[in-house]
């Protein structure tokens, strides 16, 4: 099986912008990066790659990001 093929360029540019997103609502809410990675139960490292577009955070990731944040996902993913 070849190995899977890079997003593209639009998807890299969406996950930038729902991490700076994140990024701002855990900035507004007071929490550091490890608190919010307590808090939804992945490292403080997924956090800093989810906020700088740099990883693919799964479905449920992003669902128990928004509850701690006190955000629903459809803001945190809205175009």
């Amino acid at each position: 099986m070849p190995p899977p093929s890079p997003p593209p360029d639009w998807v890299l540019v969406r996950r930038r912008v729902i991490g700076a997103r994140i990024r701002a609502a855990r900035k507004d809410a007071g929490l550091t990066q490890e608190a919010l990675a307590e808090a939804v139960g992945i490292d403080s490292k997924s956090v800093h790659r989810i906020e700088y577009g740099t990883s693919d955070p799964s479905l449920s990731v992003l669902l128990r990001l928004g509850d701690a944040l006190g955000i629903p996902l459809v803001e945190l993913v809205r175009p």
